[in-house]
């Protein structure tokens, strides 16, 4: 019996083998799944932590958060102009956000920028990181940075009044309409309303914005009546009723009875145009002011008016065989050729008080002469009729 029941058993060993393989990879695929599962729920949940914050830039100068949106509510924390903040929830018009010290509350969403806007501010200072300074200013008043030329577009990066600012492009734009500049018309425009100028179109009023970088970096656009060109105070009574939109040092020459500590009294280059907004050009006349030892005073050794300019101007040095270094600068002018206008270099150099075309034009090119105020039309306005005419 006992031989039996064994040779039995053998028999059905391979039966037996496999139940206990499929019961063992059974076993094995439940520890396998113990072990992967936690550590795949750890995955999601660094994946999930992983995502880029919702955040926002703060444009006010200064704001509060409060506890809740209510007629009544509790201030939280203060915030201030460029901080970043961590978008929590969002409502209809405001957000609830967490500061970098971890203080949550609310705060209206005009308040604050995205980061598709900021990161346009980015772009704006990388592009122009390089660009040429054409002058230097002074800001009159705290003013906002806009992203583009136009009181309407984003803005963002509050300017401290007095900040020191470098000048790198000039842009017009159409001046908004107010009620207030309907109903009031001044004398000038009542004159100019002839009889016989019913038909043209009216002078769209322009206003003129400048691309400026801080002394932080920060690039953006400012409009241009909030500033002031920084212009040296012994040449800034020159202006002869223009505006003095760009002065640079040529050279320097020595007066032992000058007030300056090294008794070295600079020369200037300078560029002026009309107390007007909106103009096609950047400055109509040229300036070089030298100074006289003997009379102590500054003289003007060289003028070049009516033409349109444009910037920058270039100054520097040329050396002519073993002579010695002489100052040069250069402007931009505009130029007619065969019927077409394109704007061209022109170099100047300095020789004592001497002051000499270097370039001539080429052959067929003449100076573009800036129209009179009354018969110049601002660029909307010639689109305007150029499109009824």
């Amino acid at each position: 019996m006992i031989e039996l029941w064994d040779m039995n058993i053998c028999l059905d060993m391979p039966s037996v083998y496999r139940r206990f393989r499929v019961a063992r990879s059974r076993l094995a695929l439940r520890y396998t799944a113990s072990a992967i599962l936690p550590l795949v729920l750890a995955g999601c949940s660094h994946w999930r932590h992983a995502q880029k914050p919702d955040l926002v830039y703060v444009v006010a100068k200064q704001t509060y958060l409060r506890d809740r949106v209510a007629a009544v509510s509790t201030r939280v924390a203060l915030v201030s102009n460029g901080e970043t903040l961590q978008v929590v929830q969002r409502g209809r018009r405001f957000l609830q956000v967490k500061t970098g010290r971890g203080e949550e509350g609310w705060i209206e969403d005009h308040l604050v920028i995205d980061q598709a806007a900021y990161d346009r501010f980015l772009a704006l200072r990388s592009e122009h990181r390089e660009d040429p300074v054409v002058a230097t200013a002074l800001l009159r008043d705290d003013l906002y940075l806009h992203l583009k030329p136009g009181r309407e577009s984003a803005r963002f990066y509050l300017l401290p009044e007095n900040e020191k600012l470098q000048l790198l492009r000039r842009a017009s734009t159409p001046k908004p309409v107010t009620p207030q500049s309907i109903l009031v018309t001044s004398p000038a425009a009542k004159k100019k309303a002839a009889p016989g100028k019913a038909g043209a179109p009216p002078a769209v009023p322009m206003e003129d914005w400048w691309l400026v970088r801080d002394s932080k970096g920060q690039v953006g656009w400012l409009l241009a009546r909030m500033m002031d060109v920084d212009v040296p105070d012994e040449i800034a009574g020159y202006g002869e009723g223009q505006k003095i939109v760009g002065a640079y040092i040529l050279t320097r020459v020595r007066d032992a009875q000058s007030d300056l500590p090294d008794r070295m009294v600079p020369e200037y280059v300078t560029v002026f145009n009309a107390y007007q907004e909106g103009l096609p050009y950047d400055f109509n006349q040229l300036r070089v002011f030298t100074w006289n030892a003997k009379k102590h005073r500054y003289e003007t050794a060289f003028r070049e008016r009516n033409f349109e300019g444009y910037f920058p101007v270039t100054v520097g040095q040329s050396r002519i065989g073993a002579g010695p270094a002489l100052p040069e600068f250069s402007i931009g002018v505009a130029v007619t050729q065969a019927g077409s206008q394109k704007v061209v270099k022109l170099d100047y150099g300095m020789d004592g008080v001497i002051v000499k075309q270097i370039t001539p034009l080429s052959p067929g090119e003449t100076l573009v002469h800036p129209l009179p105020e009354e018969k110049r039309l601002h660029p909307a306005a010639a689109k305007k009729k150029t499109r009824t005419g």
